[in-house]
């Protein structure tokens, strides 16, 4: 019988959502697309003493901003909820009764300073403490497997703090299966007994998330590569319960850019670039880090990067839709390696969806930079600077420092270009060529460049000993597009004005 696919994305909300978060609900995401499934938002907030408070909206705002929100989740057609685990703590009671009631889970009454001695005497004897199959049922470990009924009853009634652990099988070998990484096989003897179940009422997240993966019908989890030795146990779990398993792919680590190792915050702001979708404010600190929203990426174009982070669609093509990454996602093609993040692969793909958009969408854009600089220009004029400009942009706000001379004259000029550039001659020649272009009636590229170029070839004087200062003067430094179509949106007046202005301040 053919299963609903069913995937979720289940983060901690205890800080920002760094990238690899991201990816890992994007690439649920497109799975459940790609199959007509459902993608589901779950909150795992059973570790409460880290619980940040503005931290599930910010996970809510960050998905929404990529264009990949939820179908089931907090707040939104909650028929398998509730979706915060926090809120579901008599469900997970129910099931790790049923645990211990079929003897698959277990009391320990241990304390951390008795198992921190454990674990000591272990390092001197050069072994490593493991609590699981060939000392749970010594009487130095104080559980349920060894104590009777009575004397457990009694450390209830004195309120004596416990936990419930699992009751790994002895002496079997696991074959699992991964989509990504393939048949697994483990030696149950390496396992230790996990806890499941704390005394304060709360599960970890190896009871909380096989129990909700299952009420809530998850047909694939598919999660970071941090899981992947929780597998077993989660696969025991589900045979335990006598429940179908869904099917597992752990992705690989994004990696630092450079060296070894997850890519990190300290990662980027020692290189300079956001590992967060949005800015995050540390409500606590009042730090705030830096997002791809806010650094100026479009969503579609972060998306696609880190799409291909990690996945290979198997062809040539890197520009990619958020649907035809739908079309073209097959989670068999994630790789199983790390991939290393690249800043200058990741502003590549911004700059190809800016060109991508239109000249009017990029007006609408750029508007607000120019009102904020109190520019008052007509958005008429706006698209056609920005046409001439957009080529050389990765970020909107990267329009400004390429086109401010098309709104103010150069306030300074590039003194290598000056040193270079204007020789003893040139102030003679700016003055004639002043007159040259006052004379020009038809004031169109063409014409203004036909018309100069036809005055140098005239005086017999090389190119460069007209139009390099005529840059200068324009610009004032050797950047920008065409320097005749400068001239045609400046306008004659304008033009003559800083000629005459540079002359001034250099002759």
């Amino acid at each position: 019988m053919k299963t609903d696919v069913r995937v979720r994305f289940a983060p901690s909300p205890t800080g920002p959502l760094h990238i690899g978060g991201v990816r890992t609900a994007l690439y649920n995401y497109l799975f459940a697309k790609k199959h007509g499934g459902t993608f589901i938002l779950r909150i795992e907030d059973t570790d409460q003493s880290r619980l940040v408070n503005n931290a599930e909206q910010y996970i809510k705002d960050s998905i929404n901003w990529c264009g990949i929100p939820f179908d089931e989740g907090p707040g939104k057609d909650e028929k398998f909820g509730p979706y915060r685990q926090s809120e579901r703590k008599k469900i997970y009671k129910k099931h790790v009764d049923l645990l211990i009631a079929n003897g698959n889970a277990y009391y320990a009454f241990d304390t951390p300073e008795e198992l921190n001695e454990h674990r000591k005497q272990h390092e001197t004897e050069g072994k490593t403490f493991i609590y699981n199959w060939h000392n749970r049922k010594k009487g130095r470990l104080i559980n349920s497997l060894v104590l009777t009924d009575k004397e457990v009853t009694q450390k209830f009634s004195n309120g004596e703090s416990f936990v419930i652990r699992f009751k790994t099988p002895q002496n079997e070998t696991l074959t699992l299966e991964d989509e990504i990484r393939g048949c697994i096989k483990i030696d149950t003897n390496t396992l230790d007994d996990k806890i499941l179940y704390k005394s304060d009422g709360m599960p970890t997240y190896h009871l909380a998330n096989v129990v909700d993966d299952h009420l809530m019908k998850i047909s694939h989890v598919i999660r970071g590569e941090e899981w992947l030795p929780s597998l077993p146990l989660h696969v025991l779990l589900y045979r335990a319960f006598d429940w179908y398993s869904p099917k597992f792919a752990h992705l690989p680590l994004i990696l630092k850019p450079i060296g070894k190792g997850k890519l990190s915050k300290r990662d980027g702001d020692k290189m300079g670039f956001p590992v967060f979708p949005l800015a995050y404010t540390n409500e606590e600190t009042g730090d705030v880090s830096r997002g791809y929203k806010e650094d100026g990426y479009f969503a579609d174009a972060f998306i696609n990067m880190l799409s291909l982070l990690g996945w290979n669609p198997g062809t040539e093509k890197e520009i990619f839709s958020l649907e035809e990454l739908v079309f073209a996602f097959d989670i068999s093609r994630v790789n199983k390696s790390g991939a290393k993040f690249d800043l200058d692969k990741t502003n590549w793909f911004n700059q190809q969806y800016l060109q991508k958009k239109s000249n009017l969408e990029l007006v609408s854009l750029f508007m607000p930079i120019l009102k904020h600089k109190k520019i008052d220009v007509t958005e008429i004029y706006v698209e056609k600077v920005v046409t001439l400009i957009k080529e050389r942009a990765v970020f909107i706000t990267d329009f400004w420092e390429l086109s401010n001379y098309f709104f103010t004259e150069p306030l300074c000029y590039e003194e290598k270009a000056v040193k270079k550039q204007w020789k003893p001659e040139t102030g003679k020649l700016m003055t004639e060529l002043i007159n040259v272009i006052s004379e020009i009636k038809d004031f169109s590229s063409l014409t203004i460049e036909k018309v100069v170029k036809e005055w140098i070839g005239e005086k017999e004087i090389g190119f460069g000993k007209v139009m390099q200062p005529l840059r200068l003067a324009i610009v004032g430094e050797m950047k920008g597009p065409n320097i005749f179509e400068i001239i045609q949106l400046i306008g004659e007046k304008e033009t003559t004005n800083r000629i005459e202005k540079i002359i001034k301040q250099l002759s």
